[in-house]
């Protein structure tokens, strides 16, 4: 495992990153809140922000953006996705290579892992030599652990969540990315599943700002990390507001009522 006290998708050992996967995952529909987000560098202008550590997106837009942003943002290259048109058990192909991503100047990589679909061992295949290639050059890995599948009935239960980043300790991922479980105890049990393992919240779905601080506060409450987000803060008409209340929760301690004030 690689410390993250002073890499550069970190700042004071906590992390909050801005994904914007959503293209390839999701599709333009998540854009269309915002229409001027459809556009890249619009994202990669808000990535910007002093408490952004990082970016978290795709082979294509990395190759296409981020040449002219390097200076100002961190990459973290997701190198593996699938589309919202497949509608097969949960599964996510490698797109790009650990090497690929390291000659573009990326600083971390992402991969998504589906615990406990019918394709499991094809994906712990897969992160194991992408966790490898990548700490071979001392890159951090971060897991999408997201457990899923067709056994599986609710993907939010704290013994999922804690599951999930049991898993992500258990196969060599830095920084494990899992859903919100609903409560300040049950991040806790997460947090405590994953060792030394950093732990950080899934944005999710854009909801009220008083709704998504409150998590996040309670998330940093339970010993966690920080935030990887992309709709919670581009879907907004104000970006650049959410996140100074982020950088208060995430990096000053503050409650998600001072953030808001």
């Amino acid at each position: 495992m690689i410390p993250l006290t002073d890499e550069a998708i970190t700042r004071d050992g906590n992390v909050l990153i801005l994904a914007m996967d959503h293209g390839l995952e999701h599709g333009p529909t998540d854009f269309e809140a915002v229409p001027e987000t459809l556009d890249p560098e619009t994202v990669f202008d808000i990535a910007t922000h002093d408490a952004v550590t990082s970016l978290a997106v795709q082979k294509g837009v990395a190759e296409t953006y981020y040449p002219s942003y390097e200076d100002d943002v961190n990459l973290l290259a997701k190198l593996n996705g699938t589309s919202n048109l497949w509608m097969g058990e949960p599964y996510s192909p490698k797109n790009w290579t650990v090497e690929n991503a390291i000659d573009l100047g990326a600083d971390a990589v992402g991969y998504t892992v589906y615990s406990g679909s019918n394709h499991e061992p094809e994906m712990y295949e897969d992160f194991r030599d992408v966790q490898e290639a990548a700490h071979d050059r001392d890159l951090p890995v971060v897991m999408w652990s997201y457990p899923r599948g067709q056994g599986l009935k609710n993907d939010t239960k704290g013994e999922v969540i804690a599951y999930g980043t049991r898993i992500a300790l258990e196969l060599g991922a830095d920084v494990a990315k899992v859903k919100y479980p609903g409560s300040k105890e049950a991040m806790e049990w997460a947090v405590d599943a994953a060792g030394e393992a950093k732990v950080v919240m899934s944005g999710g779905s854009k909801t009220s700002d008083y709704e998504f601080l409150s998590s996040v506060e309670a998330v940093m409450d339970a010993g966690g990390a920080g935030l990887a987000v992309g709709r919670n803060v581009w879907q907004r008409d104000d970006p650049e507001a959410i996140l100074d209340a982020l950088e208060q929760v995430i990096f000053e301690g503050a409650s998600a009522e001072e953030a808001i004030e």
